[in-house]
């Protein structure tokens, strides 16, 4: 196992957070990619999942093995213990940060000198009064990797994320319409984005991940945008099966591929945009939309846009069809 906190010395103590608690014990995973996920944002085609979602859910995976492990302490130990992987509001990367795991990087994940930036969190809440670590230190220096890197500027500063702007909120926290500032330098990111991860000099000694469970999928690699955007919910719901793609639903993650398919520059995927947009779903023909306008010689889309526009129910997709060319 990539355990980096089985390690007795991996400790720390809580800041008033529940008043029986006495440690947190923070654990790192690592899952290390096989390969550079930077070199799939060329193929245009393609949809970029971000590495952590390749495989099976995390919060599955590593709670389960969260738990082994609190049932182990309870056996040797005694006291109570509660398990977290970003299931509860536990600030795990300035918590991972005061256990001695690593430090938060100005792209504000943890990254450590072991495993670079490539680490799932959890951790166990215990009664027991067991003994804490050092908290790490900043080594990021005067490197600027990760934030000049970030395709949408998402760091005002350093050490400071604005969420808004950032590629894994908006293709799958963010519930809407992408808001056509930012659907440009998505690019292929059907699901996540990791770019300023990807950049950090420390990654030069990550190492993949070995959890066969976390391993990539072969289909979700580098799938071919044209076959994603003929997913229905049946069967977007059997191929993210176990997948924390999952959770975000059949209709944001068309919405995502749309928005891959606009900017493919691939005349070859027109008909699916064509075909998205008499989707069932408003978010699914608002992107498709979009992506006819950035395909469409500018004559051919008003064409449509006038047949398209008044027959629209949906304000958000009549305004993309109304849009100016130009936004």
């Amino acid at each position: 196992m990539d355990w980096l906190a089985d390690r007795p010395e991996r400790r720390a103590h809580p800041k008033n957070l529940w008043s029986d608690v006495r440690s947190i014990i923070m654990l790192g995973f690592n899952y290390g990619s096989d390969d550079d996920p930077l070199a799939l944002l060329e193929q245009r085609t393609r949809g970029a999942i971000s590495v952590y979602a390749r495989g099976d859910d995390y919060h599955d995976v590593i709670k389960s093995r969260l738990k082994q492990l609190a049932r182990w302490l309870i056996a040797h130990a005694g006291g109570d213990v509660k398990v977290f992987v970003d299931t509860a509001a536990v600030m795990e990367k300035p918590l991972s940060e005061a256990a001695g795991l690593g430090w938060q990087g100005k792209h504000t994940n943890l990254v450590s000198r072991e495993f670079g930036s490539w680490l799932f969190l959890g951790s166990i809440f215990t009664t027991l009064d067991l003994p804490h670590d050092n908290a790490d230190t900043d080594h990021c220096g005067s490197c600027r990797a990760c934030l000049d890197i970030c395709p949408t500027d998402a760091f005002p500063a350093p050490y400071r994320l604005d969420a808004r702007r950032c590629i894994s909120y908006l293709t799958i926290e963010h519930k809407g319409p992408i808001p056509r500032e930012f659907r440009a330098n998505i690019g292929n990111r059907i699901y996540g984005c990791d770019d300023c991860l990807a950049a950090c000099p420390w990654n030069k000694f990550a190492q993949e991940g070995r959890e066969a469970k976390l391993a990539a999928r072969d289909n979700l690699r580098a799938p071919a945008l044209d076959e994603l955007s003929r997913l229905d919910d049946a069967s977007f719901r059997t191929r993210f099966s176990k997948s924390p793609i999952k959770r975000i639903g059949r209709d944001r993650f068309v919405r995502n591929v749309a928005i891959a398919i606009g900017n493919s520059g691939d005349a070859e995927l027109i008909r699916e945009a064509q075909r998205l947009v008499t989707d069932d779903s408003a978010l699914v023909r608002g992107a498709a939309v979009w992506a006819l306008s950035q395909l469409l010689p500018q004559e051919q889309f008003a064409s449509l846009a006038n047949d398209n526009a008044s027959r629209e129910s949906d304000d958000d997709v009549r305004a993309e069809w109304t849009a100016e060319p130009s936004a």
